[in-house]
C-alpha cells in the first residue's frame, strides 16, 4: 500500500490509498538529534526535507562526525558542545545506545527551555523509561521500527520512516498534549504511531525484533566461528539473507539484550520448544511430522504477508 504526502495551509495531508487523512501541523523551529548515525540521521533528513523542522542540530561525539553530518546534509548544524545543541530545541531525539541514555539526560537537563520534550528511538523502552523520566519529566519513549544493518550517518535516508510503525511509550505522569505533538511529529515524517505501555511494548519487540536478532548472531557464530573445510563455497543467499541482522552494531544489541533479558529468555524458550519438536521428528525421521512442522510455517508466513499487504 502507498504512502504520499501534501502539504498545504500548515497541514500535512497522508495519502493512504486513496483515502486522506489530515494531519495537525507540527512543526519545531529547532529539532536536535543526539547520535546521528543511520536513525538519526533518517530523522533529520525527514524533518527537513518535510518542513518538520526550521533547523535540525546534531550533538556529536568527534569533531570529524561534524564534517561527515553536514556533508551527508542531515542537519543544519552540529557540535560537541551539550549546552549549544539543546539551547532553544523544542524536540530533543536521544539516538544512541540505551545504556548512554541516562547519563545523557542529567548532562541535558540544566541545559532544556522548560518547555521542550525529549523522545529516544531506542528498541527497549522499561529501562530507558524508567532512568530518563524522573530525570525529564518531559520525557516519552519513542521506538521507530525501521532500520538496516549497516550503520552510520553515510546510510541515512529521508524516507527511512515511511510505512514504519513507531511505537510510543507514555505513563500515567506524561502530558497529554506534549504526547499529541510528539505521536504528530512522528506521522508527519511518514510513520504509524502506535501507543501501549513500556512493559508490553518489550514484551512484543522481544519476540518480534530481539529474538531474529539473537539468532542470526547465534547461527553465524555456530558456522563460521568453526568453519568445517570446503563450507565456503556453499555459503548462498540463504545464509547471507537469514544471517544479515548480525551485522548490527554489536554495542547498541548488547545494551538492548541485557536490558530486556527476560522477555528475550522468554522468547527463546518459545523457540526452543520449536526445536526440540524439530529434533523428534528428526531423530525418528518421521515424513510426516516433518512436513507438517515446514507446512505450518510456509502457511504462518504467507497469511502474515497477505495481511500486511492488505492493510
Amino acid at each position: 500500500m502507498g504512502f504520499e504526502f501534501w502539504g498545504f495551509l500548515g497541514f500535512w495531508v497522508l495519502v493512504i490509498g486513496h483515502s486522506p487523512l489530515i494531519i495537525p501541523p507540527v512543526h519545531f523551529q529547532k529539532i536536535t538529534l543526539i547520535g546521528v548515525g543511520l536513525l538519526g540521521g533518517s530523522i533529520g533528513l525527514a524533518a527537513k526535507q518535510r518542513g518538520v523542522a526550521a533547523r535540525v542540530c546534531g550533538l556529536v561525539r568527534r569533531e570529524e562526525s561534524i564534517a561527515e553530518c553536514l556533508a551527508a546534509g542531515v542537519v543544519d548544524e552540529a557540535t560537541l558542545d551539550v549546552a549549544n545543541a539543546v539551547a532553544d530545541a523544542g524536540l530533543i531525539i536521544l539516538c544512541t545506545p540505551v545504556g548512554q541514555m541516562s547519563e545523557l539526560a542529567a548532562a541535558i537537563k540544566p541545559h532544556l527551555a522548560a518547555d521542550t520534550i525529549v523522545t529516544d528511538v531506542g528498541s527497549v523502552k522499561a529501562s530507558v523509561v524508567t532512568a530518563v523520566e524522573p530525570v525529564l519529566p518531559r520525557f516519552v519513549g519513542s521506538h521507530p521500527l525501521c532500520g538496516s544493518e549497516k550503520a552510520g550517518v553515510i546510510h541515512a535516508r529521508g524516507d527511512l520512516l515511511e510505512g514504519a510503525v513507531c511505537a510510543v511509550t507514555p505513563t500515567e505522569v506524561s502530558d497529554a498534549a506534549m504526547v499529541e505533538t510528539l505521536s504528530n511529529f512522528w506521522t508527519a515524517l511518514g510513520s504509524r504511531v502506535v501507543n501501549l505501555s513500556a512493559a508490553n511494548h518489550d514484551a512484543i519487540v522481544a519476540r518480534t525484533s530481539h529474538l531474529p536478532h539473537v539468532l542470526a548472531s547465534a547461527l553465524v557464530n555456530a558456522v563460521l566461528a568453526a568453519p568445517r573445510a570446503g563450507e565456503s563455497d556453499f555459503f548462498g543467499t540463504g545464509f547471507r539473507d537469514t544471517t544479515r541482522l548480525a551485522s548490527g552494531s554489536p554495542e547498541m544489541w548488547r545494551d538492548i539484550t541485557r536490558d530486556n533479558s527476560d522477555a528475550i529468555i522468554a522468547a527463546l524458550e518459545g523457540l526452543q520448544s520449536e526445536i526440540d519438536r524439530l529434533k523428534t521428528a528428526l531423530s525418528e525421521k518421521d515424513a510426516a511430522a516433518l512436513e507438517e512442522f515446514f507446512t505450518e510455517g510456509q502457511i504462518a508466513r504467507d497469511s502474515w504477508l497477505a495481511d500486511g499487504e492488505n492493510k
